[in-house]
């Protein structure tokens, strides 16, 4: 059985520049107990008000950023879609009363493509995605995660696209480094939910905006943390804390495995 992942995509020059995080990507097929017949990407860059889940003919690689080399823009990942996995997903979302629409526009956004050009560079597992809905929080994520939990036993692997902290509007404090100092503020909050997570805390991480420190200064918006609570609810067990960096001060980029 294959464990549903959370793993921190960062800035999207990770698909090209070194680093800690990207070394942990490209290992991370390695460290999977099987080889994913699919993958569901749950992304923080693709949010909608209710549950949508990605078919289309053909995945588009969306490059839904600016100011980067164009090095970056030509970077392609047609990975193949499923309808079948994403008519499953509809359907296992569809029985626990969470309604959910089927997109076959969507393509591939950088929370997707990025961390999966790394692990899996010859893009050839079939990936789809799940959007998020950013105003309905944790609780309802980790719902999401446990209505998806069927699939871990199908092959198919869960993976939590997001980003451990996100306050972007402090970049400026790293004057441009990827491998500047952490900020006592990022550490803290990473800290607590990294014990939080490995002691199984499950309360206290639906309410950590207001129990773990510097919560609001490390996630301004939450959807960049709520990838993480669908992998939680889809696990539910043993936690392994995969990885942990740090890029920019700023940015955590933690992974989990949920088994």
């Amino acid at each position: 059985m294959l464990p549903a992942i959370f793993v921190s995509h960062g800035s999207p020059m990770l698909a090209l520049e070194p680093a800690d995080a990207r070394d942990f990507l490209a290992r991370l097929p390695d460290l999977l107990p099987e080889r994913p017949t699919a993958i569901l990407v749950i992304s923080a860059h693709w949010e909608r008000l209710r549950p949508a889940v990605s078919a289309p003919a053909v995945n588009e690689t969306i490059h839904d950023f600016g100011g980067f080399p164009q090095a970056l823009f030509d970077l392609q990942y047609p990975a193949p879609s499923s309808a079948r996995l994403a008519r499953r997903v509809a359907d296992l979302l569809s029985a626990g009363g969470m309604p959910i629409e089927i997109d076959t526009r969507r393509g591939l956004d950088h929370g997707a493509w990025v961390p999966l050009i790394v692990a899996w560079p010859n893009a050839d597992v079939p990936v789809i995605q799940l959007s998020v809905q950013t105003r309905l929080g944790p609780e309802h994520h980790y719902r999401l995660g446990q209505l998806l939990a069927p699939l871990r036993n199908e092959g198919v692997l869960i993976l939590g696209s997001g980003s451990f902290t996100h306050d972007l509007s402090s970049f400026r404090i790293s004057g441009g480094r990827i491998d500047a100092p952490e900020q006592d503020w990022v550490h803290s909050f990473a800290e607590w939910m990294a014990s939080a997570l490995k002691e199984g805390r499950t309360a206290d991480l639906l309410n950590y905006r207001t129990l773990a420190p510097e919560a609001a200064h490390n996630h301004p918006t939450e959807e960049h943390l709520l990838p993480l609570y669908v992998a939680l609810g889809a696990g539910a067990g043993a936690v392994d804390h995969m990885h942990q960096s740090t890029t920019y001060g700023i940015l955590r980029m933690d992974a989990f495995a949920f088994s």
